[in-house]
């Protein structure tokens, strides 16, 4: 299946160009499984042999992960703050998971609203999900859509001119993502080991000691 997906971004991008890397990026940044170390590496690729500019690639990939991040940004603004607590309040329990966790998520996010984007937008895997904080917490479109922008054209950028060098081994770069991407899922399950043990699996020990 993902093999018969990449065949598919490759064609696509290999026909349509600009409008097909537009679309795919901006699919990419709703729906994950889209790959964009094979979307954007291809795109390099098909400047390299003269059928497009790489920096109207650039630009293409760069305007399709504003419009993917706005309409998550959209559906998480949409459903607000206040559903997300009466989530919490419902469901919160299973997770050890409380509104005060909540508050202190969002003042982080409020502190580092603008560094958030911008990094996460050039890691792997959660490029498109900061977007949703940024829309629970209403973050300013206009300071989000500039930093959107920005870590979007280093990430476009970095895998964009990877393809262009490498021409014809445009898909070793997916490689070189995929270790990224190893490294960024072990401290995600390190992140959630830790906060398992802290406030499940500690708190359980400490009521099952003697007295």
């Amino acid at each position: 299946m993902l093999t018969d997906l990449t065949e598919w971004v490759a064609d696509v991008v290999d026909a349509l160009g600009y409008p097909g890397v537009f679309f795919l990026v901006a699919l990419e940044n709703v729906f994950p499984p889209i790959p964009s170390e094979v979307v954007l590496p291809m795109a390099g690729f098909v400047a390299g042999r003269g059928d497009a500019n790489v920096i109207g690639m650039v630009i293409a990939a760069t305007l399709g992960s504003l419009v993917g991040a706005w309409t998550l940004y959209g559906v998480a603004a949409a459903i607000g703050p206040e559903r997300l607590r009466r989530l919490v309040r419902r469901f919160g329990g299973w997770l050890r998971l409380t509104e005060e966790d909540v508050d202190r998520a969002e003042q982080w996010f409020d502190r580092r609203a603008d560094l958030a984007v911008l990094i996460c937008r050039c890691v792997p895997l959660i490029r498109s999900l900061v977007s949703i904080p940024a829309g629970f917490r209403r973050m300013a479109l206009a300071r989000f859509t500039l930093f959107t922008v920005l870590g979007s054209l280093v990430w476009n950028s970095v895998l964009i001119g990877a393809g262009y060098a490498l021409g014809d081994r445009w898909e070793e770069v997916s490689d070189w993502v995929e270790y990224f991407q190893w490294v960024v899922v072990a401290a995600i399950v390190g992140a959630v080991g830790w906060y398992a043990w802290r406030r499940l699996l500690a708190p359980a020990a400490r009521r099952s000691e003697p007295g």
